[in-house]
Parts: C-alpha cells; sequence; structure tokens
C-alpha cells in the first residue's frame, strides 16, 4: 500500500501598486495631519456605526495608503490585527496610524479601546512596524490621539 501526497498548493502573490508618486503623498507631522486625512476619507457613516480604519506610512511619514479594515454595529467593531498587520507588510509599510469612530460622539477611549492599541503596539514592535498613533474620531469633527495624550 502506497501513501501519495498531494502536489497541489495554493498560491499566494504579493502586489503593492502606488498609483501616487512618493513626492506627492501627504506627510504627517502631528495628530491633526493624520485627522485631516482619516476625516476626508471616512465616509458618511461616521454618525451611524463604528468603523475602524489605518493608514500605511512610508519611512518619511507619507502616507501610501488609506485602508478599511472593518464595520461594526453602534457600540463596536471586530479588528483582526493579523488583517491589518498582514496588509502593512504587503505594502511594504514602515509604520502605521490606526483610527475608528464613537457614533456617540464620546472623545475619550474605553478599557477595550485602550487594551486593542497596547495590543497594537505590542504587535508592531515584534513586527517593526511601529504604531505611531490610534485616532478616535467623533461625527461632531473632534479627535483623541493616543500619542498626544502619551499613551502610545
Amino acid at each position: 500500500m502506497s501513501y501519495k501526497i498531494p502536489v497541489q498548493v495554493s498560491e499566494v502573490k504579493l502586489v503593492y501598486n502606488s498609483k501616487v508618486k512618493p513626492e506627492d503623498r501627504p506627510q504627517i507631522r502631528k495628530s491633526q495631519d493624520a485627522y485631516w486625512i482619516f476625516e476626508a476619507n471616512w465616509g458618511d457613516q461616521i454618525e451611524l456605526l463604528e468603523t475602524f480604519n489605518c493608514l500605511l506610512l512610508d519611512r518619511a511619514n507619507r502616507v501610501m495608503a488609506f485602508c478599511p479594515i472593518s464595520k461594526g454595529g453602534i457600540v463596536g467593531t471586530v479588528v483582526d490585527l493579523r488583517l491589518v498587520f498582514a496588509t502593512a507588510l504587503k505594502a511594504r509599510a514602515t509604520s502605521i496610524i490606526l483610527a475608528h469612530n464613537h457614533p456617540s460622539g464620546n472623545l475619550f477611549p474605553s478599557n477595550a479601546d485602550i487594551a486593542l492599541t497596547e495590543k497594537f503596539k505590542q504587535a508592531g514592535d515584534i513586527l517593526d512596524i511601529p504604531v505611531l498613533d490610534h485616532l478616535i474620531l467623533t461625527p461632531q469633527g473632534k479627535y483623541y490621539s493616543f500619542a498626544d495624550e502619551c499613551k502610545i
């Protein structure tokens, strides 16, 4: 009796197609720069449901991409950090900035927000893709920056 191992396997392709020249990409110098980019790209559901997005940055802190990660309900969304870092690795990002919204207008992070940020920070440190900031946006046009508050 012989046992035969299948030889067909799935293929994974790594592709990153930039449509914007590096010198034309917006550069992040402070949290407000990141906020403006997130706010401009968020969409019209900021007051309806919680959403999690991220910015992928190059070595000069220029934005390579805005990445929608997850949409949830009124009080939360599920975020898989593996998906975020797989995207960052695929795009060859050297750092990331995270953001989510609070449809309620509450500007301050919950315990779950703080724990998630710490989890991302630890993973980023291991992968050498630092998490530079995590913003919380509100429908009223305000934001909270973990970096500005020395929480990251």
